[in-house]
């Protein structure tokens, strides 16, 4: 194990017992954060950011999250929502007119971010570098026809949702996803966060380790996407792109940084990026049951999968975490290097830190 640095306070002392356990056993290189209100109580660092563990992870390592970057595209909705730029109810079409075919008239834009929108997969066979081409599958995704009524079957939008969510963004606000994130999210938290990634930054790049192992629901869950290897997040092609599903760049610290706002009313070491009704929306339940696609018994807030009390989450493929409690004002993310496919729903390394924060607010 590498040498763990950074600050714990002595009421989260369980956090750093979790973080370093996890180091010892399953880890290569990860960080671990937690907010309480606006305030880092757990900034952690440690490992090895190369397989071969011959570099450290170090402060501002920062790596590929996958699929929690897709909190970072739901906050942007919220925010564009609460200033009256984008209204949740309303059709996608009311912003892509083009969108308005194929039965898709009655497509809401909280059924995409509540995976409801009947289009978790595009309807033809697609090539990996199509990823890139924003233009093409959005196009596509306009013109299929939804696999089922809109609203009604929850089915995980791994991929496509980050291209629907982010052509709306870019039609209500001229500006990409990645664009209005940095300017408007990331840049005033000054979060290292990143939809996108400068060349500036690559130097700073913890690559991922692919998992030995894949779950067997992962293995069902892939068909009617374009094939994503894992390796694919440590190209240059893929840190270029925005791909707001799941190309986001960053660490436990700048992933905890933003969604504290969510569990602080919408703002955060004072930036207020929404108001305190606009935060409570994630809370909003778009649908509860099993997932077509996860095979799982899930309920979707807004961009956000719920659990008990007030209290929101989601994860990216191979083990990152970010839990956002509004109840409690606390914020805890995870993440890693070493990618782990224990289960369709991820492994328990970024849950026993979450435990052990809550270990925190009980003492």
């Amino acid at each position: 194990m590498g040498e763990v640095e950074g600050i714990c306070d002595a009421r989260f002392g369980a956090v750093r017992d979790a973080f370093v356990a996890s180091l010892d056993d399953k880890d290569v290189g990860a960080s671990v954060a937690v907010y309480l209100g606006d305030e880092p109580v757990v900034d952690l660092w440690g490992g090895y950011a190369d397989v071969e563990r011959t570099r450290p992870w170090e402060r501002d390592t920062i790596t590929c999250v996958f699929s929690t970057t897709k909190t970072m595209s739901a906050l942007c909705a919220l925010v564009l929502a609460d200033r009256g730029v984008l209204d949740l109810d309303a059709p996608v079409a009311k912003y892509w007119p083009e969108f308005a075919t194929m039965g898709k008239e009655k497509v809401l834009v909280r059924h995409v971010l509540g995976h409801t929108a009947g289009l978790a997969a595009w309807s033809e066979p697609l090539r990996t570098e199509q990823l890139y081409d924003w233009s093409t599958l959005t196009s596509l995704l306009a013109e299929q026809a939804p696999s089922s009524p809109p609203g009604t079957v929850g089915a995980y939008h791994a991929v496509t949702q980050g291209y629907l969510i982010g052509e709306v963004v870019r039609r209500a606000t001229g500006r990409s996803l990645g664009t209005f994130f940095a300017e408007e999210v990331a840049g005033p938290l000054g979060a290292d966060f990143h939809l996108g990634l400068p060349a500036e930054h690559d130097h700073r790049i913890a690559p991922l380790i692919p998992a030995t192992t894949r779950a067997p629901e992962l293995e069902a869950a892939g068909p009617g996407n374009p094939p994503i290897p894992a390796e694919i997040a440590n190209t240059e092609a893929w840190r270029r792109a925005e791909i707001p599903s799941a190309n986001g760049f960053g660490n436990a610290r700048s992933v905890a940084a933003v969604q504290s706002v969510l569990a602080c009313g919408g703002e955060a070491r004072g930036v207020r990026l929404l108001s305190a009704a606009g935060a409570e929306r994630v809370l909003e339940q778009q649908f509860s049951g099993e997932d077509e696609v996860l095979g799982r018994r899930v309920r979707y807030g807004m961009g956000y999968a719920l659990l008990q009390s007030r209290t929101c989450s989601w994860g990216g493929w191979g083990g990152s975490l970010v839990m956002v409690d509004l109840e409690a004002r606390l914020t805890v993310a995870y993440v890693m290097n070493q990618m782990l496919e224990e289960d369709v729903l991820g492994d328990d390394r970024g849950l026993s830190m979450a435990f052990a924060a809550y270990e925190g607010l009980m003492s």
